[in-house]
């Protein structure tokens, strides 16, 4: 067989992150020179070894925990030492920190022994300068000999320089070390940490406070109030900023692969966040309006009025592939229509007036991109085909290889009009008709006629036997008559008719889309299915929270025994078993295995954890949950919790509605009560 680079798996290792630096370890602490383990800064490894030995001797784990963003605590024994017998008497805590451009950790020796006892620790270090492609490919980078003076181990390549130092340790070759005695009840505590300066880093830390609020959540379900609690903390630790123009936050997609700016990643994690506050939504905006498209380029995608797929430092360029991206990328069919309705919902949600105004020009040329860009042949629907013959050959959120098959497996021909982006192209002509019209700018009924268009050659075109939509059309305009979760985002576009909705939801509540921890990619019924492919069979957390929220979002929720209510509320039991499997940190997907296999979900091995729109999907969850849609500038807002209050009792205080604190209570019976909206909003009653 030949020989071939593997994915490093990181399922079981410990994510300590706070953008742009991330350490990942083992569940020990320790970070070895293997896999996907290390320091990293923005797209680059910067220690690819930090490994504590005792008396040259790894202590033996026994635990760890995640107390908050960008802190870890791992506990281990060094059973060698203290007395003999079955209790252990020495125990070390290693607590890691992560800030932007450093770690630092604190190493505690605590002693219940009966006598003293003297060793060495270690700290032993490596830096290889890795680039998070070359990582994820499975390869290999040659770690780079350390300068030692000063009493500190540094490192130097590419215009990023490394630092390692401890004041309660010496420089011992390429190591840290110290000899400590502790006496009987005695705790040694030791300190090292180590600094990244990178100035070609093309993301940093935003200098202010959080965008959004911190709501406190109470409710029958204990899980949903976990799940809130560790999704928040991962928000906050993904928070970025570019370096060249600081002022603007958004959220880097995803630990390790993804942690920088993702134009649909980032869209989707500020718009599941809108219920917290308007303010990543604006930073979202406005990073991506600056980069929108002005050109038409092969090479990168661009084209005018056309929102940024991803920003990296460098081409990203993976070896034994012919996978080659430019630093700044456009391979993406969905960021543009999904950019023009975050804005029309940050502007509903209360985004201040001139905000949203300043915004007009780049909707405008987003607008543009949809019916002429967009749409290559001129077929009136949105499609995609990489001409570089180096991007990526799949453009929507299912971006692998395989993700558009037909029933048979067979893979389908570009160009390609996937379904979901067919809805989101019609919510965008809606929504940018409403922005037009209220600001006082022509352009509404142009935009009203093209989803009306779009609605029937939509209805015409990709409807397929089973009574479904097809996932796709190829280049042949046939229909890619697989059954997948891409359907479930038309709910709530606003595309179908309310009895096409109701057919969504019948198909996906069959067991072959519904019978895992939340929504499978792909019927287990196609030949394409794997419970451990990435986009034909899998789990995705955001995918199965966008299905919820346009259940929610839709109207179309009926009464708490309709489909629409069953499924909402058997999704929402997947993902919070789910969470619970996960330590409440879900992660970018896990396995489609049905829920009677094992009784836990499987992991994907190279899933993101934290994912931003994994962690956004909590709060999704949530806010489908107790069902608030505000409509800031109209003056009103309307309250329809999810039918049956499938989640139990729940209360969450410190929603953000124009920036004015808002609490929302659902009880069990489904009857909610809605706190604090901002003068000039008035409560619809249903």
């Amino acid at each position: 067989m030949p020989d071939h680079r593997l994915q490093p798996l990181l399922h079981d290792l410990v994510s300590t992150v706070l953008a742009p630096t991330t350490a990942l370890s083992g569940a020990d602490g320790q970070i070895r020179p293997a896999g996907v383990q290390g320091l990293f800064h923005a797209d680059a490894r910067v220690l690819s070894q930090a490994g504590l030995r005792i008396d040259g001797r790894e202590p033996e784990p026994v635990g760890h925990a995640v107390p908050g963003p960008g802190v870890s605590r791992f506990v281990s024994l060094a059973r060698w030492l203290g007395d003999p017998g079955p209790d252990p008497t020495v125990r070390i805590d290693r607590v890691r920190r992560v800030t932007p451009g450093a770690m630092e950790e604190e190493l505690t020796i605590a002693s219940t022994a009966a006598d003293p006892f003297t060793c060495t620790v270690t700290i032993e270090l490596s830096c290889d300068f890795a680039p998070i492609e070359v990582v994820k490919s499975g390869g290999a980078a040659t770690p780079v000999p350390p300068a030692a003076g000063g009493g500190e181990l540094t490192w130097q390549a590419g215009g990023i320089r490394v630092a390692a130092a401890g004041r309660d340790f010496e420089v011992a070759g390429t190591a840290l070390r110290r000899e400590v005695t502790v006496a009987p009840g005695e705790r040694v505590t030791l300190r090292w940490g180590a600094s990244v300066a990178d100035p070609k880093a093309v993301v940093a830390a935003p200098a202010g406070p959080r965008e959004w609020s911190r709501p406190e959540v109470e409710a029958d379900d204990a899980r949903l109030v976990r799940l809130a609690r560790q999704s928040l903390d991962d928000l906050e630790s993904l928070r970025l900023t570019e370096t060249a123009a600081p002022g603007d936050t958004f959220l880097g997609a995803g630990v390790p692969w993804f942690l920088t700016l993702f134009g649909r990643d980032s869209i989707w994690a500020a718009r599941m966040l809108l219920p917290l506050g308007t303010g990543p939504a604006a930073g979202t905006l406005r990073v991506l309006a600056r980069r929108q498209g002005s050109k038409v380029d092969a090479a990168s995608g661009e084209a005018p009025g056309k929102i940024m797929h991803e920003l990296r430092r460098h081409e990203f360029a993976v070896e034994g592939n012919e996978l080659r991206l430019p630093a700044a990328y456009y391979g993406t069919i969905d960021a543009t229509p999904l950019w023009i309705a975050l804005l029309h919902d940050a502007w509903r949600w209360g985004m201040p007036e001139a905000e949203v105004a300043a915004l007009l020009p780049p909707l405008e040329a987003a607008l543009g991109w949809l019916a002429d860009h967009g749409d290559a042949d001129g077929d009136g629907f949105l499609e995609y085909i990489d001409t570089s013959g180096s991007g990526l050959a799949n453009q929507g959120w299912k971006d692998s290889g395989d993700a558009v098959r037909f029933h048979d497996g067979t893979r389908a021909e570009p160009p390609i009009a996937l379904v979901e982006v067919q809805g989101y192209a019609y919510e965008a002509a809606m929504a940018g008709a409403a922005l037009l019209e209220a600001y006082g700018r022509p352009g509404a009924e142009r935009w009203r006629d093209y989803a009306g268009g779009l609605a029937e050659r939509f209805r015409e075109r990709f409807w397929v036997d089973g009574g479904y939509p097809a996932l796709a059309l190829d280049r042949d305009k046939r229909p890619v008559d697989a059954l997948t979760s891409n359907i479930g985002h038309l709910l709530g576009t606003g595309l179908l008719t309310p009895a096409e909705e109701l057919r969504i939801v019948q198909t996906l509540k069959n067991p072959a889309m519904s019978g895992g921890f939340g929504l499978r990619t792909m019927s287990t019924a196609d030949a394409g299915f794997s419970p451990l492919s990435y986009h034909c069979g899998s789990v995705w957390t955001h995918d199965t929270a966008i299905v919820i929220s346009g259940l929610a979002r839709s109207g179309h929720g009926g009464p708490a025994d309709s489909p629409a209510a069953d499924l909402a509320a058997d999704l929402a039991e997947g993902l919070l078993s789910a969470a619970e499997t996960f330590g409440y940190r879900l992660p970018e997907l896990h396995a489609g295995d049905d829920r009677t296999l094992m009784g836990r979900p499987v992991p994907y091995p190279a899933a993101c954890r934290p994912q931003a729109w994994s962690a956004a999907a909590a709060i999704a969850v949530l806010h489908a949950a107790v069902g608030l849609y505000p409509d800031v500038p109209a003056g009103r807002a309307a309250i329809r919790p999810l039918p049956g209050a499938p989640l139990g009792a729940l209360t969450v205080r410190g929603l953000r509605v124009a920036g004015a604190p808002v609490d929302v209570t659902v009880e069990r019976s489904g009857t909610a009560r809605v706190r604090g909206l901002p003068a000039g909003v008035s409560l619809l009653i249903p």
